[in-house]
């Protein structure tokens, strides 16, 4: 069973920057990601990353820019640098996971996520 764990949520002015941290207990996922719901919206994705084949970032056009996603010193490891932050930013922030095997591809690079971390909140004002 993979467990994804978030940190780094918080409030912020707007401008300013944030770093969220997902760490999964899993292995051999071939794509994680970050995921933002705010209140009465759908579930946004804003960032992924391929870990198999090659490695890969893809991005929102709400973030592109704004925000970047790496691998935080480990391969199941990773960290969401937000910069620029603006009110719409404001949401709850999910770490997420495809699973080995998982259908997935980077046409719609934001599907296939099954592994689901409990959002962390972030609020610009």
């Amino acid at each position: 069973h993979v467990q994804l764990v978030e940190s780094g949520g918080g409030s912020v002015q707007a401008g300013g920057s944030l770093r969220l941290s997902c760490t999964a207990s899993g292995y051999d996922l071939p794509v994680m990601g970050w995921f933002r719901q705010a209140p009465g919206k759908e579930r946004e994705g804003i960032a992924a990353i391929k870990l198999i084949g090659g490695i890969k970032t893809y991005y929102a056009e709400s973030v592109k820019g704004r925000f970047a996603l790496s691998q935080d010193n480990a391969k199941y490891s990773l960290a969401l640098q937000m910069n620029s932050l603006k009110p719409d930013d404001s949401a709850i922030y999910y770490c997420a996971a495809v699973p080995p095997g998982g259908n997935w591809n980077s046409d719609q690079w934001w599907s296939g996520f099954t592994y689901w971390g409990q959002g962390t909140q972030v609020t610009v004002s």
